[in-house]
């Protein structure tokens, strides 16, 4: 295993490991439940879908409808989220000191995330994080998206920093195995949208962290 202090720089997914973006996300999928008649869904209900992407979100909130429906859901969803996007989303805990500590150890860091970038990079901008990173890789920045180890590869360029000596934290299966694809350290951030059942302990990584903080203490 890469010692810590060979590492040289960090990459970040975006919903669930460095923005806790489920209040936004819920917020639309409700918008989008009532424009076809479905009742709204409280967070703690469909928080850990959050990660999964939009269509995940959908069936999270109505698992047994026809794809059709669900489909069109997932359309008016996205079409709200437009609007929201940034209005309740805020940094996990332990996130801001983290990226402070980056900063003073001239660590550069960035984002790789299958979200699209028409959401991705406004939000970064409005919690004033994009000026801060030379590497912000959205889902259509590549034409494939995680876990395949495209994106993760042009993120390290952009970083210009080898693969092998970037640490990748995420919260989703993909996030682990795009990390492992791209022979980057994989770090799964146990703060974010991890349900009882994901079984992340069987995703491959070389770390787990409880919080942001633990990060700091492995750089040190």
């Amino acid at each position: 295993m890469t010692k810590p202090e060979l590492i040289k720089g960090v990459l970040f997914d975006l919903d669930g490991t460095l923005v806790d973006t489920a209040p936004d996300l819920v917020q639309a999928l409700n918008l989008a439940l009532a424009d076809f008649g479905y009742p709204t869904k409280s967070l703690v209900e469909v928080r850990d879908a959050a990660s999964n992407g939009s269509l995940a979100l959908v069936n999270a909130a109505e698992p047994h409808i026809d794809e059709a429906e669900k489909t069109a859901i997932q359309q008016a969803l996205l079409h709200h989220y437009h609007q929201v996007n940034g209005d309740q989303a805020q940094l996990f805990d332990g996130i801001a000191p983290l990226l402070t500590h980056l900063c003073e150890l001239d660590i550069p860091f960035g984002v790789v995330t299958n979200k699209a970038a028409r959401f991705a990079r406004p939000l970064l901008h409005r919690l004033e994080l994009a000026h801060l990173m030379p590497a912000i890789i959205s889902g259509d920045s590549t034409t494939q998206s995680k876990p395949n180890p495209a994106p993760m590869r042009l993120a390290a360029q952009q970083l210009d920093v080898h693969c092998n000596r970037i640490l990748y934290l995420g919260d989703a299966r993909r996030d682990l195995e795009a990390a492992c694809n791209s022979q980057m350290l994989g770090g799964i951030a146990h703060w974010g949208y991890i349900a009882n059942n994901d079984q992340a302990e069987l995703w491959p990584h070389d770390y787990g962290f409880t919080t942001p903080i633990e990060v700091i203490e492995l750089l040190k």
